[in-house]
C-alpha cells in the first residue's frame, strides 16, 4: 500500500491514529456529561442534549480542541478530569512496532496533532512515545486546526517538507481532505480509530485498521 521508496516525511496523528479513540470518546460523551450533569442538578440525558449540540457547533475549529474554551464554556476542570481518567489513555495495536520501524529509517517523523498541548502532554507522560518523533506539533502552536490550510502553510513554513514525499496518517477525513488540498501525495486513513466500536467504511482514502499493513521493511 506504501511505497516507502517514494516517503520521506512521514506525518502521524495522535488521537484515533497512535492512540485509542476510546478515550477521548468515552471522556467527551460519557464523563464529561456525567460531571456537567451532576454540577447543574441534571439527569444525565439531560447533560447530553444541553451540551452535545455545543459540541457539534465547535467541530473542525480551533475551539474544539481547546480545554481552555471548555473549562470556561462549562465551568468545569476539564484538564483536572482528563487526569482523573488518564488510566484509559492506551496505544492502539502494533504502533509501537510501526514507530520504531519508521524511527530507525531515515525518515522525517513529526507528530502533527490538534489536541490541546496539556492533553498532548498528559499523553505522552502516559504512553512515552514522544522520543519516536523528530517533532511534535500541535495545531495550537499555529492558532489554526489541522482542517485549515493555514495550519500546512505555517507547519511547511516552520519544518519544511516535500509534500509529493511525505506520507499522512489521520482519522479524520476532514484533516485529510485539507492535506490533499494543500498538496500532500500520499494520505491514509485508520478505519478502527476506537477498539470497542466497529470497523469504519471509509471510501474516500485508502485506510488500514493497523499498523501492520504498512510497516516498513528496514
Amino acid at each position: 500500500m506504501i511505497e516507502w521508496n517514494n516517503i520521506d516525511t512521514v506525518l502521524l496523528d495522535m488521537d484515533g491514529t497512535l492512540l485509542d479513540l476510546n478515550f477521548d470518546n468515552h471522556f467527551w460523551l460519557e464523563f464529561v456529561p456525567s460531571r456537567y450533569a451532576e454540577q447543574n442538578g441534571l439527569s444525565i440525558e439531560q447533560a447530553k442534549q444541553k451540551l452535545f449540540p455545543q459540541f457539534k457547533q465547535m467541530e473542525g475549529k480551533l475551539e474544539w480542541y481547546c480545554l481552555d474554551y471548555w473549562s470556561d464554556a462549562l465551568k468545569l476542570d476539564i484538564m483536572g478530569l482528563k487526569a482523573e481518567i488518564a488510566g484509559l489513555i492506551s496505544v492502539l495495536p502494533h504502533v509501537v512496532e510501526f514507530l520504531e520501524a519508521v524511527h530507525k529509517s531515515s525518515r522525517q517523523v513529526i507528530l502533527v496533532t490538534n489536541a490541546h498541548r496539556a492533553s498532548l502532554d498528559l499523553k505522552m507522560q502516559k504512553t512515552c512515545l514522544d522520543h519516536f518523533f523528530d517533532q511534535i506539533i500541535s495545531s495550537h502552536d499555529y492558532g489554526s486546526p489541522k482542517e485549515t490550510q493555514e495550519f500546512w502553510l505555517q507547519l511547511d513554513k516552520q519544518h519544511a517538507f516535500d509534500k509529493q514525499r511525505a506520507l499522512m496518517v489521520d482519522d479524520s477525513l476532514a484533516v485529510l481532505k485539507s492535506a490533499r488540498i494543500y498538496g500532500v501525495k500520499h494520505l491514509l486513513s485508520i478505519s478502527k480509530p476506537d477498539s470497542r466500536l466497529a470497523k469504519k467504511i471509509i471510501e474516500d482514502f485508502p485506510s488500514i485498521e493497523d499498523f501492520r499493513e504498512i510497516m516498513p521493511c528496514l
